[in-house]
């Protein structure tokens, strides 16, 4: 455990010091979401209805943003060897990758959401439940971002590669995610939507760093 969050320290510094990665995220999710009334009219039931799909759009591309460095630096410097050599499994230290990319990352876009969706007329009684399944899909887009990363890490184009691996394993995550705001918006339960939420969590947890872990070990090869 001590390795573990020494590890996890670590990352958060480098973090800190790449504050530009995080703070570009940001920007882009609020950006792009302000995009939305311009392209599709101001009419408050219009973006009321869209909110959501918004909001989860742009928070799935703006996690996808710091993805490239997650492993490459490491990669190309030879940290990666020596975190290897630590200690800890390589599946603990793909996992405390993908916390620290959700603390760097997930957890501002979190924050970011609820203004965001009050800019897009989200009703007061969906924002709850916005709020509630970012915090599990976040979650789970940072588990799957790790997992590719460490999947296409020592490939050509792998920037390229990486979103064309994890956008299509993230479409569950983004139909439940907007099903369950829907819902609360509409008056119904969003607690269907968030439990499968919840689900995709409770498997990915454990998958996705043992196959991060994997690609990683190869990679070292």
């Amino acid at each position: 455990m001590k390795l573990f969050i020494a590890l996890l320290a670590r990352e958060l510094r480098l973090s800190l010091r790449h504050l530009g990665d995080t703070l570009g995220a940001l920007l882009f999710f609020l950006v792009a979401g302000a995009l939305f009334p311009l392209a599709i009219g101001p009419s408050p039931e219009t973006l009321g209805r869209l909110a959501p799909g918004i909001v989860w759009v742009c928070a799935l591309l703006a996690a996808l943003l710091p993805l490239d460095r997650l492993f490459g630096a490491d990669y190309e410097d030879g940290s990666l060897d020596q975190l290897l050599l630590c200690g800890l499994p390589a599946a603990a230290i793909a996992l405390g990758k993908a916390l620290a990319h959700w603390l760097a990352t997930g957890l501002p876009l979190l924050l970011a959401a609820g203004p965001l969706g009050i800019m897009l007329r989200l009703t007061p009684e969906a924002l709850p439940a916005l709020l509630g399944g970012l915090l599990a899909g976040t979650l789970v887009l940072s588990l799957l971002g790790t997992a590719g990363a460490a999947i296409v890490l020592g490939a050509r184009r792998g920037g390229v590669l990486l979103p064309l691996l994890v956008l299509p394993l993230a479409v569950p995550v983004l139909i439940f995610g907007a099903a369950a705001t829907d819902a609360a918006a509409a008056g119904l339960s969003p607690r269907p939507h968030l439990l499968l939420l919840c689900a995709l969590l409770a498997g990915a947890l454990p998958l996705c760093p043992i196959a991060a872990g994997a690609a990683l070990r190869g990679a070292a090869e």
